[in-house]
């Protein structure tokens, strides 16, 4: 069972970094930096980032990889991760747009429908992964 858990914590945790980590550099000086640029830190910030990562990815992991698990069907972790990277999003998004002076709609709208189709897909790809190693 550790092990399991264990593999699927890391293959949703690698999936996610590799898929975001496309999206950060593409999108930082296309997207963010001329947006809201005079926001940003000057230089990245790596402990919060781990934090984030760690807890979200758990988050992942309990509310759509394991129930793919579960039902042995990985369009659960699809469905159930794009749900939940959707409500997340929106929710970091919106109390963005609704409080911060220079964070537009472009950037909400972006924002939402890539944290949609990213969890999703580190969703997915953690429970394939997992699978593999471990058939039912």
């Amino acid at each position: 069972m550790i092990a399991k858990t264990l593999t699927a914590f890391v293959a949703t945790g690698l999936g996610f970094a590799l898929i975001d980590s496309v999206w950060l550099i593409t999108m930082s000086t296309r997207l963010y930096k001329p947006e809201i640029g005079e926001m940003m830190a000057p230089d990245f910030r790596l402990v919060p980032a781990i934090i984030f990562y760690l807890l979200y990815i758990t988050g992942i992991l309990i509310f759509a990889v394991r129930p793919a698990l579960a039902a042995g069907n990985w369009q659960v972790a699809l469905v159930q991760g794009a749900l939940f990277g959707f409500f997340c999003y929106m929710t970091y998004d919106m109390t963005n747009y609704a409080t911060l002076r220079v964070w537009s709609l472009k950037v909400t709208l972006l924002d939402l429908v890539w944290g949609t189709f990213l969890t999703g897909s580190a969703a997915t790809v953690g429970t394939l992964v997992t699978q593999k190693f471990f058939p039912n």
